[in-house]
Protein backbone atom coordinates (compact mmCIF):
# COMPACT_ATOMS: atom_id res chain seq x y z
CA UNK A 1 0.00 0.00 0.00
CA UNK A 2 1.58 3.54 -0.69
CA UNK A 3 1.95 5.98 1.87
CA UNK A 4 0.02 8.91 2.12
CA UNK A 5 1.45 11.78 0.11
CA UNK A 6 2.71 14.64 2.62
CA UNK A 7 2.02 18.51 1.98
CA UNK A 8 5.19 20.57 1.81
CA UNK A 9 5.69 24.27 2.55
CA UNK A 10 7.91 26.89 1.58
CA UNK A 11 8.41 30.24 2.39
CA UNK A 12 9.64 32.31 -0.16
CA UNK A 13 10.76 34.92 1.57
CA UNK A 14 11.22 38.73 0.64
CA UNK A 15 12.19 41.60 3.07
CA UNK A 16 8.75 43.15 4.69
CA UNK A 17 6.25 40.67 1.70
CA UNK A 18 5.53 40.25 -1.51
CA UNK A 19 3.19 42.99 -2.23
CA UNK A 20 4.59 46.16 -3.56
CA UNK A 21 3.20 48.31 -0.87
CA UNK A 22 4.10 45.52 1.63
CA UNK A 23 7.45 48.25 2.84
CA UNK A 24 4.90 50.90 4.15
CA UNK A 25 2.64 48.74 5.76
CA UNK A 26 1.65 48.75 9.28
CA UNK A 27 1.68 45.61 9.67
CA UNK A 28 5.00 44.83 7.93
CA UNK A 29 8.15 44.20 10.25
CA UNK A 30 10.30 47.82 11.24
CA UNK A 31 13.43 45.86 10.43
CA UNK A 32 15.51 47.10 7.64
CA UNK A 33 15.88 44.68 4.24
CA UNK A 34 19.54 44.81 5.05
CA UNK A 35 19.06 44.05 8.44
CA UNK A 36 19.95 39.93 9.19
CA UNK A 37 17.20 39.84 12.36
CA UNK A 38 14.85 40.56 10.09
CA UNK A 39 15.81 37.17 8.07
CA UNK A 40 15.84 35.08 11.12
CA UNK A 41 12.75 36.16 12.62
CA UNK A 42 10.75 35.27 9.99
CA UNK A 43 13.14 32.21 9.32
CA UNK A 44 12.61 31.07 12.79
CA UNK A 45 8.63 31.42 12.23
CA UNK A 46 8.49 29.44 9.41
CA UNK A 47 10.67 26.57 11.46
CA UNK A 48 8.39 26.77 14.28
CA UNK A 49 5.50 25.84 11.75
CA UNK A 50 7.90 22.91 10.79
CA UNK A 51 8.31 24.67 7.17
CA UNK A 52 10.34 22.64 4.81
CA UNK A 53 12.75 25.50 3.65
CA UNK A 54 13.21 28.91 3.32
CA UNK A 55 13.90 30.35 -0.36
CA UNK A 56 15.45 33.35 -1.47
CA UNK A 57 14.93 35.06 -4.85
CA UNK A 58 18.14 37.26 -6.44
CA UNK A 59 18.32 40.36 -8.75
CA UNK A 60 21.63 40.70 -10.77
CA UNK A 61 21.08 44.11 -11.45
CA UNK A 62 20.24 47.86 -9.54
CA UNK A 63 16.21 47.61 -8.87
CA UNK A 64 14.19 50.37 -11.06
CA UNK A 65 12.16 52.82 -8.76
CA UNK A 66 10.39 51.62 -5.80
CA UNK A 67 11.37 47.86 -6.59
CA UNK A 68 14.02 48.18 -4.20
CA UNK A 69 12.25 48.27 -1.73
CA UNK A 70 9.95 44.77 -2.48
CA UNK A 71 13.17 43.15 -3.95
CA UNK A 72 15.75 40.94 -1.86
CA UNK A 73 18.30 43.27 -0.78
CA UNK A 74 21.17 41.39 0.29
CA UNK A 75 22.84 38.08 -1.55
CA UNK A 76 21.34 35.24 -1.10
CA UNK A 77 24.22 32.25 -0.26
CA UNK A 78 25.70 34.65 2.34
CA UNK A 79 22.49 35.61 3.75
CA UNK A 80 21.63 31.76 4.29
CA UNK A 81 25.24 30.96 5.73
CA UNK A 82 24.45 33.35 8.51
CA UNK A 83 20.90 31.65 9.18
CA UNK A 84 22.32 28.20 9.03
CA UNK A 85 23.50 29.57 12.33
CA UNK A 86 20.38 30.99 13.63
CA UNK A 87 18.77 28.11 13.07
CA UNK A 88 18.10 24.42 13.40
CA UNK A 89 16.24 22.38 10.91
CA UNK A 90 14.59 24.27 8.00
CA UNK A 91 15.83 24.05 4.64
CA UNK A 92 17.86 27.10 3.19
CA UNK A 93 17.61 27.60 -0.57
CA UNK A 94 19.57 30.22 -2.74
CA UNK A 95 19.30 31.24 -5.84
CA UNK A 96 22.23 31.60 -8.30
CA UNK A 97 22.50 31.90 -12.09
CA UNK A 98 24.22 29.56 -13.90
CA UNK A 99 24.31 32.49 -16.56
CA UNK A 100 26.63 34.64 -14.81
CA UNK A 101 28.51 32.48 -12.30
CA UNK A 102 31.48 29.71 -12.56
CA UNK A 103 30.94 26.05 -11.60
CA UNK A 104 34.00 25.60 -9.76
CA UNK A 105 33.29 28.68 -7.61
CA UNK A 106 29.22 28.14 -7.18
CA UNK A 107 30.13 24.29 -6.14
CA UNK A 108 32.41 25.17 -3.30
CA UNK A 109 29.61 27.41 -2.26
CA UNK A 110 27.28 25.76 -1.96
CA UNK A 111 29.03 23.01 -0.77
CA UNK A 112 30.15 24.84 2.36
CA UNK A 113 26.69 25.71 3.04
CA UNK A 114 25.51 22.27 2.84
CA UNK A 115 28.09 21.39 5.43
CA UNK A 116 27.86 24.88 7.39
CA UNK A 117 23.87 23.65 7.63
CA UNK A 118 24.17 19.85 8.39
CA UNK A 119 22.38 19.21 5.20
CA UNK A 120 19.84 21.77 4.58
CA UNK A 121 21.27 23.59 1.77
CA UNK A 122 19.04 23.88 -1.51
CA UNK A 123 20.32 25.68 -4.96
CA UNK A 124 17.40 27.46 -6.97
CA UNK A 125 18.95 27.27 -10.56
CA UNK A 126 18.14 30.08 -12.66
CA UNK A 127 18.85 31.44 -16.32
CA UNK A 128 18.80 35.00 -15.26
CA UNK A 129 16.18 36.90 -17.52
CA UNK A 130 16.74 40.70 -16.25
CA UNK A 131 17.62 42.98 -19.21
CA UNK A 132 21.01 44.51 -18.21
CA UNK A 133 22.73 41.88 -16.46
CA UNK A 134 25.08 40.78 -19.22
CA UNK A 135 26.38 44.16 -19.17
CA UNK A 136 26.83 43.89 -15.27
CA UNK A 137 29.07 40.95 -16.07
CA UNK A 138 31.50 42.60 -18.85
CA UNK A 139 29.23 41.11 -21.78
CA UNK A 140 28.15 43.38 -24.68
CA UNK A 141 24.70 41.83 -25.13
CA UNK A 142 22.28 39.60 -23.53
CA UNK A 143 22.39 35.46 -23.86
CA UNK A 144 18.82 33.84 -25.88
CA UNK A 145 16.45 32.14 -23.79
CA UNK A 146 16.91 28.92 -25.68
CA UNK A 147 21.00 28.88 -24.90
CA UNK A 148 20.62 29.98 -21.71
CA UNK A 149 19.25 26.66 -21.21
CA UNK A 150 22.18 24.81 -22.99
CA UNK A 151 24.49 27.22 -20.63
CA UNK A 152 22.98 25.20 -17.74
CA UNK A 153 22.72 22.10 -19.17
CA UNK A 154 26.75 22.21 -19.37
CA UNK A 155 27.02 24.31 -15.98
CA UNK A 156 24.93 21.38 -14.31
CA UNK A 157 26.95 18.41 -15.73
CA UNK A 158 30.22 20.52 -15.09
CA UNK A 159 28.65 21.50 -10.86
CA UNK A 160 27.70 17.98 -10.51
CA UNK A 161 30.68 16.20 -11.25
CA UNK A 162 32.59 18.77 -9.02
CA UNK A 163 30.64 17.33 -6.49
CA UNK A 164 31.31 13.65 -7.15
CA UNK A 165 35.12 14.71 -7.28
CA UNK A 166 35.97 14.93 -3.49
CA UNK A 167 33.97 12.12 -1.92
CA UNK A 168 33.39 12.45 1.89
CA UNK A 169 34.99 9.05 3.09
CA UNK A 170 38.16 10.39 1.29
CA UNK A 171 38.59 12.73 4.74
CA UNK A 172 40.43 10.13 7.26
CA UNK A 173 40.95 12.84 9.78
CA UNK A 174 43.22 9.85 11.65
CA UNK A 175 45.60 11.67 14.32
CA UNK A 176 47.26 9.15 15.55
CA UNK A 177 47.88 7.51 12.48
CA UNK A 178 49.12 10.80 10.69
CA UNK A 179 46.46 10.72 7.90
CA UNK A 180 44.02 13.37 7.35
CA UNK A 181 43.56 12.45 3.69
CA UNK A 182 43.26 9.45 1.44
CA UNK A 183 44.29 11.40 -2.35
CA UNK A 184 43.68 8.41 -4.00
CA UNK A 185 39.87 9.10 -3.30
CA UNK A 186 39.83 12.29 -5.25
CA UNK A 187 39.26 12.21 -8.65
CA UNK A 188 39.97 15.46 -11.55
CA UNK A 189 36.91 15.95 -13.19
CA UNK A 190 38.76 17.40 -16.78
CA UNK A 191 35.03 18.55 -17.94
CA UNK A 192 35.32 20.47 -21.00
CA UNK A 193 32.13 21.99 -22.36
CA UNK A 194 31.54 24.60 -25.01
CA UNK A 195 30.97 27.43 -22.41
CA UNK A 196 32.71 26.16 -19.58
CA UNK A 197 36.06 23.94 -18.71
CA UNK A 198 37.23 22.76 -15.08
CA UNK A 199 39.78 20.77 -14.43
CA UNK A 200 38.71 19.53 -10.81
CA UNK A 201 38.68 18.32 -8.20
CA UNK A 202 36.96 20.33 -5.74
CA UNK A 203 38.76 21.62 -2.71
CA UNK A 204 35.57 20.80 -0.17
CA UNK A 205 34.75 17.22 0.50
CA UNK A 206 31.09 15.96 -0.15
CA UNK A 207 28.39 17.39 2.30
CA UNK A 208 25.78 16.01 4.00
CA UNK A 209 23.63 15.57 1.33
CA UNK A 210 26.07 14.71 -1.00
CA UNK A 211 24.95 17.77 -3.05
CA UNK A 212 22.14 20.50 -2.36
CA UNK A 213 18.66 19.72 -3.51
CA UNK A 214 18.19 21.00 -7.27
CA UNK A 215 15.63 23.60 -7.23
CA UNK A 216 14.30 24.83 -10.37
CA UNK A 217 11.19 27.28 -11.57
CA UNK A 218 11.23 27.35 -15.67
CA UNK A 219 7.90 26.75 -17.07
CA UNK A 220 9.13 27.01 -21.04
CA UNK A 221 9.08 24.40 -22.96
CA UNK A 222 13.18 24.36 -22.53
CA UNK A 223 12.55 24.82 -18.81
CA UNK A 224 10.01 21.75 -18.35
CA UNK A 225 12.64 19.57 -20.34
CA UNK A 226 15.32 21.36 -17.76
CA UNK A 227 13.47 20.31 -15.01
CA UNK A 228 12.70 16.55 -15.93
CA UNK A 229 16.11 16.08 -16.53
CA UNK A 230 17.63 17.98 -13.03
CA UNK A 231 15.16 19.15 -10.65
CA UNK A 232 13.98 18.24 -7.03
CA UNK A 233 11.62 20.85 -6.20
CA UNK A 234 9.80 22.96 -8.51
CA UNK A 235 9.02 26.60 -7.63
CA UNK A 236 6.20 27.48 -10.28
CA UNK A 237 3.52 30.16 -10.97
CA UNK A 238 -0.03 29.68 -11.53
CA UNK A 239 -3.20 31.47 -11.28
CA UNK A 240 -5.87 28.65 -12.20
CA UNK A 241 -5.98 24.75 -11.01
CA UNK A 242 -6.48 23.42 -14.08
CA UNK A 243 -3.23 25.03 -15.41
CA UNK A 244 -1.18 23.82 -12.67
CA UNK A 245 -2.58 20.22 -13.40
CA UNK A 246 -1.08 20.16 -16.76
CA UNK A 247 1.74 22.01 -15.60
CA UNK A 248 2.34 19.02 -12.59
CA UNK A 249 1.05 15.78 -15.24
CA UNK A 250 3.73 17.35 -17.85
CA UNK A 251 6.50 17.58 -16.00
CA UNK A 252 6.09 14.32 -13.88
CA UNK A 253 5.79 12.87 -17.53
CA UNK A 254 8.84 14.16 -18.98
CA UNK A 255 10.82 13.17 -15.60
CA UNK A 256 9.38 9.21 -15.86
CA UNK A 257 10.51 9.12 -19.67
CA UNK A 258 13.52 9.74 -18.41
CA UNK A 259 13.64 7.19 -16.06
CA UNK A 260 13.29 9.21 -12.70
CA UNK A 261 10.03 8.52 -10.57
CA UNK A 262 7.16 11.13 -10.25
CA UNK A 263 8.10 11.31 -6.58
CA UNK A 264 11.88 12.30 -7.56
CA UNK A 265 10.27 15.78 -8.17
CA UNK A 266 8.37 18.05 -5.54
CA UNK A 267 5.92 20.42 -7.54
CA UNK A 268 5.31 23.88 -5.75
CA UNK A 269 3.33 26.33 -7.20
CA UNK A 270 3.19 29.97 -5.59
CA UNK A 271 0.44 31.20 -3.35
CA UNK A 272 0.20 34.53 -1.79
CA UNK A 273 -2.84 34.85 0.82
CA UNK A 274 -4.29 37.48 2.44
CA UNK A 275 -6.36 36.33 6.02
CA UNK A 276 -8.88 37.60 7.78
CA UNK A 277 -11.29 36.97 10.60
CA UNK A 278 -13.75 37.47 7.84
CA UNK A 279 -13.87 37.75 3.90
CA UNK A 280 -14.37 41.40 4.04
CA UNK A 281 -11.36 41.69 6.61
CA UNK A 282 -9.07 39.98 4.01
CA UNK A 283 -10.63 41.36 1.48
CA UNK A 284 -9.00 44.62 3.28
CA UNK A 285 -5.43 43.68 3.44
CA UNK A 286 -5.35 43.92 -0.45
CA UNK A 287 -7.24 47.34 -0.33
CA UNK A 288 -4.82 48.55 2.35
CA UNK A 289 -1.66 47.19 -0.02
CA UNK A 290 -2.69 48.78 -3.53
CA UNK A 291 -3.50 52.11 -1.70
CA UNK A 292 0.61 52.46 -0.79
CA UNK A 293 1.87 51.41 -4.35
CA UNK A 294 2.40 53.65 -7.60
CA UNK A 295 1.44 53.23 -11.02
CA UNK A 296 5.19 53.85 -11.71
CA UNK A 297 6.23 50.97 -9.89
CA UNK A 298 3.90 48.73 -11.18
CA UNK A 299 5.34 49.88 -14.80
CA UNK A 300 8.66 48.86 -13.85
CA UNK A 301 8.21 45.94 -13.46
CA UNK A 302 5.83 45.09 -15.84
CA UNK A 303 8.32 46.55 -18.53
CA UNK A 304 11.10 44.36 -16.94
CA UNK A 305 9.34 41.14 -17.31
CA UNK A 306 9.26 41.76 -21.34
CA UNK A 307 12.62 42.49 -22.26
CA UNK A 308 12.24 46.31 -21.27
CA UNK A 309 9.21 47.08 -23.21
CA UNK A 310 8.03 50.51 -22.29
CA UNK A 311 4.00 50.43 -21.44
CA UNK A 312 4.06 54.21 -20.73
CA UNK A 313 1.89 54.83 -23.76
CA UNK A 314 -0.79 52.52 -23.34
CA UNK A 315 -4.35 54.00 -21.31
CA UNK A 316 -4.52 52.91 -18.38
CA UNK A 317 -8.25 52.80 -18.04
CA UNK A 318 -9.23 50.77 -21.42
CA UNK A 319 -9.21 46.93 -21.69
CA UNK A 320 -5.89 45.74 -22.87
CA UNK A 321 -5.88 43.90 -26.04
CA UNK A 322 -2.69 41.97 -27.60
CA UNK A 323 -1.49 44.47 -29.75
CA UNK A 324 -0.69 46.66 -26.17
CA UNK A 325 2.23 44.38 -25.75
CA UNK A 326 4.66 43.06 -27.60
CA UNK A 327 4.81 39.20 -29.28
CA UNK A 328 5.62 37.03 -25.81
CA UNK A 329 7.26 34.36 -27.71
CA UNK A 330 10.17 37.29 -29.08
CA UNK A 331 10.31 38.39 -25.31
CA UNK A 332 13.96 36.64 -24.56
CA UNK A 333 13.39 37.53 -20.74
CA UNK A 334 10.64 35.34 -18.72
CA UNK A 335 9.03 34.05 -21.68
CA UNK A 336 6.78 31.70 -20.16
CA UNK A 337 4.81 34.63 -17.37
CA UNK A 338 4.53 36.95 -19.87
CA UNK A 339 2.81 34.53 -21.81
CA UNK A 340 0.69 34.00 -18.65
CA UNK A 341 0.49 38.01 -18.78
CA UNK A 342 -1.69 38.81 -21.48
CA UNK A 343 -3.47 35.63 -21.56
CA UNK A 344 -4.89 37.33 -17.99
CA UNK A 345 -4.88 40.50 -19.26
CA UNK A 346 -6.57 39.75 -22.41
CA UNK A 347 -9.03 36.87 -21.20
CA UNK A 348 -10.38 38.60 -18.00
CA UNK A 349 -10.61 42.18 -20.06
CA UNK A 350 -8.33 44.31 -17.56
CA UNK A 351 -7.43 47.35 -17.84
CA UNK A 352 -3.53 48.25 -17.38
CA UNK A 353 -4.42 49.67 -14.00
CA UNK A 354 -6.15 46.87 -13.26
CA UNK A 355 -3.29 44.34 -14.46
CA UNK A 356 -0.78 46.26 -12.42
CA UNK A 357 -3.26 45.58 -9.56
CA UNK A 358 -3.18 42.03 -10.08
CA UNK A 359 0.57 41.75 -10.32
CA UNK A 360 1.24 43.93 -7.49
CA UNK A 361 0.88 41.12 -4.86
CA UNK A 362 2.01 38.19 -6.96
CA UNK A 363 3.71 38.51 -9.93
CA UNK A 364 1.35 36.17 -11.85
CA UNK A 365 1.29 33.69 -9.05
CA UNK A 366 -2.07 31.96 -7.69
CA UNK A 367 -3.75 35.05 -4.54
CA UNK A 368 -6.05 34.03 -2.39
CA UNK A 369 -8.51 36.58 0.03
CA UNK A 370 -10.53 34.81 2.84
CA UNK A 371 -10.33 33.24 5.95
CA UNK A 372 -7.68 30.39 8.02
CA UNK A 373 -10.06 27.90 6.62
CA UNK A 374 -10.79 28.84 3.04
CA UNK A 375 -6.83 29.39 2.61
CA UNK A 376 -6.75 25.77 4.05
CA UNK A 377 -9.53 24.76 1.51
CA UNK A 378 -7.70 26.10 -1.09
CA UNK A 379 -4.42 24.42 -0.94
CA UNK A 380 -6.26 21.18 0.29
CA UNK A 381 -8.09 21.42 -3.33
CA UNK A 382 -5.31 21.78 -5.48
CA UNK A 383 -3.08 19.66 -2.97
CA UNK A 384 -5.73 16.49 -3.88
CA UNK A 385 -6.54 17.43 -7.30
CA UNK A 386 -3.37 16.83 -8.20
CA UNK A 387 -2.09 20.43 -9.18
CA UNK A 388 0.52 20.56 -6.57
CA UNK A 389 2.38 18.83 -3.96
CA UNK A 390 2.70 21.87 -1.81
CA UNK A 391 3.18 25.66 -1.71
CA UNK A 392 6.06 28.19 -1.61
CA UNK A 393 4.22 30.65 0.45
CA UNK A 394 4.86 34.60 -0.46
CA UNK A 395 3.11 36.36 1.98
CA UNK A 396 1.83 39.49 0.99
CA UNK A 397 3.29 41.17 4.09
CA UNK A 398 6.13 40.12 6.32
CA UNK A 399 5.53 40.03 9.74
CA UNK A 400 1.41 40.21 10.36
CA UNK A 401 -0.18 38.43 7.12
CA UNK A 402 2.74 34.92 7.85
CA UNK A 403 1.86 34.78 11.11
CA UNK A 404 -1.28 34.19 10.75
CA UNK A 405 -0.43 31.96 8.19
CA UNK A 406 1.60 29.87 10.32
CA UNK A 407 -0.86 30.53 13.61
CA UNK A 408 -4.11 29.98 11.87
CA UNK A 409 -3.89 28.08 8.19
CA UNK A 410 -1.20 25.50 9.49
CA UNK A 411 -2.64 23.97 12.34
CA UNK A 412 -6.11 23.52 10.14
CA UNK A 413 -3.93 21.72 8.03
CA UNK A 414 -2.19 19.27 10.70
CA UNK A 415 -6.14 18.80 11.53
CA UNK A 416 -6.87 17.61 8.34
CA UNK A 417 -3.59 15.32 8.15
CA UNK A 418 -2.06 16.68 5.59
CA UNK A 419 0.93 18.61 6.90
CA UNK A 420 3.85 17.32 9.12
CA UNK A 421 3.41 18.13 13.00
CA UNK A 422 7.25 17.49 14.04
CA UNK A 423 10.53 17.26 11.59
CA UNK A 424 11.12 13.74 10.21
CA UNK A 425 14.76 13.82 9.51
CA UNK A 426 17.53 16.78 10.04
CA UNK A 427 18.18 17.33 5.91
CA UNK A 428 16.10 19.07 3.20
CA UNK A 429 16.31 16.37 1.18
CA UNK A 430 14.38 14.13 4.14
CA UNK A 431 11.97 17.21 4.60
CA UNK A 432 11.01 16.90 0.47
CA UNK A 433 10.77 13.38 1.11
CA UNK A 434 13.76 12.88 -1.66
CA UNK A 435 15.96 9.80 -2.02
CA UNK A 436 19.51 9.95 -0.75
CA UNK A 437 21.77 10.75 -3.76
CA UNK A 438 24.22 8.35 -5.47
CA UNK A 439 27.57 8.57 -3.93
Amino acid sequence: MAAARSLHLNLFLMPRGHHEGAWRHPGATRRRPTELDLYVEAARTAEAAKFDAVFLADALIAPNGGQVLTSGSLEPITTLAALAGRTERIGLIATASTTYSLPYTLARQFASLDHLSQGRAGWNIVTSWAPGAAANYGRTQEVQHGERYRIADEFLRAVDALWRSFPAEAVLDDREGGDYLNPALLRRVDFEGEHFRTRGPLNVPGSPQGRPVYVQAGQSDDGRAFAAQWAEAIFTAHLTQASARDFYSDVKSRATALGRRPGDIVVLPGISAAIGSTEREARQVWEELDALTGIETGLARLSARFGGHDFRGVPLDRPLTRGDFPDPNQVEASKSRVIGYVDLAVGEKLTLRQLLQRLAGARGHLTATGTPEQVADLIEDWFTAGAADGFNVMPPIIGSQFELFTREVVPILRRRGLFRHDYEGTTLREHFGLAPVAR
